[in-house]
């Protein structure tokens, strides 16, 4: 993948080859600027390869897009202010003319699942950055996609509130059997979450090696202080 601009060119990926299954939590980790979101922007259509070919969930890029076979969920939450956390829950919905019954049962069920059921009326200016998180990922999933594709989006939470943030994901995960690509710089969260860990090279951005984690699923605090996850992260 190479970013053109005035007369200059950036190799931002090179000889990137990567097979994800279906049900995988996958991380992408690496140095800043290794190509860890032009992966995933990738996989997501926003952006297109120069060279090379992508499959995901059976088609090109720009045709999975089209079917929403998978949801984002960006760094920052990219929630609307002036709608309620139930409306942002609702809007591709509303933009895709869902009727208003499909919208509401929708949001009803994701926003239970995302803990946040009591909060439907309030505004994204009253909710915690965590709270704010999860109602972009009830959005992501609106769709039921098969995929969720996730860039940092703990990134700028405080550690407490990220540790129980990958504690809800990873429940949400388990309990929909979705398609997980998550981009990280924090190894321990990598380590916690996923299934399998794909480590990037600095610039231009290759893949240097494929983790699997061995850890048993459900996983929890005992996870974090086993011998295993310290090895690991």
């Amino acid at each position: 993948m190479i970013y053109r601009g005035r007369g200059t060119e950036t190799v931002a990926l090179k000889d990137a080859n990567l097979e994800i299954k279906e049900g995988e939590f996958v991380s992408l980790i690496g140095p800043s600027g290794c190509g860890k979101t032009t992966l995933l922007k990738l996989i997501a259509d926003l952006v297109q390869a120069t060279s090379g070919k992508l499959v995901v969930a059976g088609k090109d890029p720009r045709t999975a897009r089209l079917d929403r076979e998978y949801g984002y969920v960006f760094q920052a939450p990219t929630l609307l202010d002036w709608r309620s956390v139930e409306k942002n829950v609702m809007l591709p919905l509303e933009i895709m003319k869902y009727s208003k019954e499909k919208q509401n049962k929708t949001a009803q069920r994701l926003l239970q699942m995302v803990g946040l059921e009591d909060f439907h009326k309030q505004y994204p200016w009253q909710l915690s950055g965590g709270m704010q998180q999860r109602v972009s990922i009830a959005r992501a999933l609106a769709f039921d996609p098969k995929i969720l594709l996730m860039d940092e989006p703990f990134g700028a939470l405080d550690e407490i509130t990220r540790e129980t943030m990958n504690n809800e994901l990873l429940r949400i995960w388990q309990e929909t059997k979705k398609t997980v690509v998550f981009v990280t710089h924090s190894i321990p969260e990598a380590v916690f979450l996923s299934s399998k860990i794909v480590v990037m090279t600095p610039r231009p951005g290759k893949i240097e090696k494929i983790i699997d984690v061995k850890l048993p699923y459900p996983r929890n605090i005992d996870t974090r202080e086993s011998k295993e996850f310290f090895e690991l992260a």
